[in-house]
């Protein structure tokens, strides 16, 4: 393959990307100079993953991945050419594609490797309980870290301590497995020319409830999408009062990412559902 012209795109707050312009076509490529481990390894089997699940969105075809050597960890995917707004067919196809995602199952809880949710690690060791999973897969772990590299007094450590011993009550035991994006905010979703696309996956086979606590913080569904996503595959009874649950994950992690006032929001669900 002959590169012949490539120009710099924006490609979030952990990567530099770009589009190549070469002998076979354009491809989109991102590489990180201090990648931590196997973040491009776990994104493209993310991609690979949700392709599998046969739904009707575009997900890119992965070309190549490289770990970290001597240089920049790297992966070259398909380039997705895009537009600036959706069509009302863009958003419906938006709802049903997500609800077949979301009926691709596994036997258990977690996922084939650990994955990445921004620069955080997400451990994916598989489980049959899900408030086990998402209690020791999930908020333990970044818990454990905001200690180390953020302020958290003794007092809010306990507080997420009992909020963590609730876990079961909170969340139930019907939960099924379900293949998630992960990280499924508006900008992890493209409006392409052939229809809508998801990137920058952070997979995991998990209740697929999960998938809305970041949706509804960051937007990611327009009405016309959530509604024909309902249509499609119906949520449980109550989740939108399981709903502040799995925002507490993505508010704990915006508060080891980047501070400002993740942490507060994060805490006050906290207060509200620890007993």
């Amino acid at each position: 393959m002959e590169i012949r012209d490539w120009t710099r795109i924006g490609g979030g707050c952990i990567s530099d990307a770009a589009r190549f312009e070469t002998d076979e076509g354009p491809f989109f490529a991102k590489w990180n100079l201090k990648a931590p481990p196997g973040l491009f390894e776990s994104e493209a089997l993310g991609l690979r993953e949700m392709a599998g699940a046969g739904s009707r969105l575009r997900i890119p075809t992965v070309v190549a991945t490289s770990a970290r050597d001597s240089t920049a960890a790297f992966i070259v995917m398909e380039l997705l050419e895009t537009r600036s707004a959706p069509s009302p067919t863009d958003e419906e196809t938006l709802g049903r594609g997500l609800a077949e995602l979301h009926r691709k199952t596994a036997p258990r809880f977690g996922f084939a490797r650990d994955t990445y949710c921004g620069a955080t690690r997400q451990p994916n060791t598989w489980s049959n309980a899900w408030p086990e999973f998402y209690a020791t897969q999930r908020l333990a772990p970044l818990l454990d870290r905001i200690a180390k590299e953020r302020r958290l007094p003794a007092s809010d450590r306990a507080l997420y301590d009992r909020l963590l011993a609730r876990l079961p009550e909170l969340l139930g035991a019907k939960a099924t497995p379900a293949l998630i994006h992960g990280d499924l905010w508006a900008g992890n979703v493209l409006w392409t020319r052939r229809g809508p696309a998801l990137v920058d996956p952070a997979c995991v086979y998990a209740e697929r409830e999960m998938e809305l606590g970041i949706t509804t913080l960051f937007g990611g569904l327009t009405p016309r999408a959530w509604s024909a996503y309902e249509e499609a595959h119906p949520l449980r009874a109550g989740w939108r009062e399981r709903n502040p649950l799995y925002q507490l994950y993505h508010l704990l992690n915006h508060h080891l990412l980047f501070g400002g006032g993740y942490g507060a929001q994060a805490l006050g669900i906290a207060r509200s559902l620890a007993a």
